[in-house]
């Protein structure tokens, strides 16, 4: 009788959260944005910062399994079923260092992403994470999120079969978060070779490289408007860590700050393609005792005198789970997600139908 009582214990528990899942759903705000919303990834220990292929029938992201301490670059069709993963998925990286921000050519036919596969010493780094994870583990800790600006990390360019085609970047320094120009003539990404982390253009062969922003604090995550003239990235040039949502021409012009609230932390801004709205991940960080919650806000912009500005945000998601780096399809019709929401609470990617407000 006694060995029944924690499985009726966890019978309680899971009722319990089905409840407390019910009650939310049934007042969400998602439901005015987001409808037939479904897992599609797993199988990983992490998965996520996925991105569509220009006709949206594939996606390219980044994963962690059980044999491998940092992230790689996947790729594979969004149907696949889920039980059929990570079988399914396609290594795109070499299988070494760390890997992050892979996009798809405009054509659809190449894939960039960065990588630290050619660190000197990646066999001690290896181990170092190796070592640490161990030790997280056998000590039930679970590390606070720390990016890192691994000075390794440069950007190359692979086919869909994972074979390397160049290196774009060797400048000394963390070279990332890379994404092409629509018209595919240009890369934007986030280096650190000028001392702190600035927004770079380079043209798609990795030539005639200039600098796009120069500001104190971390410029990262650029990403070209659909027309070509603006970039929208984060920035924390106001308050150290505390992220907010910046915008600026492609020429260096008009550099605009769209956030402006320092207790909030604002990143991850992404445009849709047919539509004047930004989406982004936000989280109130005021009270220090209080773990923050990542949702999805949304926010309608103009432009006037080649300036960029935006409509007071709509919050698109308040599930009790995490829920960041949102992207849309390239016809606007499908939003991608990272986020927690899955039984394990691993971080996996997320697909909803979506509906612009009306």
């Amino acid at each position: 009788m006694h060995r029944q009582l924690p499985i009726l214990a966890w019978c309680a528990f899971s009722a319990a959260m089905l409840a407390s899942q019910a009650a939310w759903a049934e007042d969400s705000v998602e439901r005015l944005y987001l409808s037939n919303v479904r897992q599609v990834t797993a199988g990983y220990l992490r998965a996520g910062e996925g991105y569509f292929s220009p006709n949206g029938q594939t996606i390219v992201y980044q994963a962690i399994t059980a044999g491998y301490p940092f992230y790689q670059i996947y790729m594979q069709p969004l149907d696949t079923p889920l039980e059929e993963q990570p079988a399914a998925a396609r290594l795109i990286s070499t299988g070494r260092g760390r890997t992050t921000c892979s996009y798809f050519s405009m054509d659809g036919t190449r894939i960039l992403y960065a990588s630290s596969h050619l660190d000197p010493q990646l066999s001690e780094t290896e181990e170092r994470e190796r070592q640490q994870q161990a030790e997280d583990a056998r000590r039930g800790v679970r590390r606070r999120y720390d990016w890192s600006f691994d000075p390794h990390y440069d950007l190359f360019e692979a086919d869909r079969e994972g074979r390397l085609l160049r290196r774009l970047t060797s400048e000394p320094g963390y070279d990332a978060e890379g994404s092409w120009s629509p018209d595919g003539k240009q890369i934007v990404f986030c280096s650190t070779r000028d001392g702190d982390p600035d927004l770079y253009v380079m043209d798609a062969d990795g030539g005639n490289v200039r600098q796009l922003t120069n500001a104190p604090g971390y410029d990262g995550g650029p990403f070209f408007s659909p027309d070509g003239r603006f970039v929208v990235f984060r920035s924390d040039r106001s308050k150290p860590e505390m992220l907010q949502i910046y915008c600026i021409g492609a020429d260096g012009s008009n550099e605009t700050a769209l956030t402006h609230n320092d207790d909030w932390v604002h990143w991850a801004p992404y445009w849709h393609p047919t539509q004047p709205y930004l989406i982004w991940t936000a989280a109130d960080h005021s009270q220090p005792n209080v773990r923050p919650n990542y949702d999805l806000y949304l926010a309608r912009y103009s432009v006037q005198d080649g300036k960029l500005s935006i409509a007071a945000p709509q919050r698109v998601t308040d599930h009790p789970a995490a829920d960041v780096l949102p992207v849309f399809s390239p016809d606007g019709k499908r939003l991608m997600w990272t986020s927690n929401r899955t039984l394990d609470h691993s971080s996996q990617l997320f697909l909803a139908d979506f509906q612009l407000p009306e």
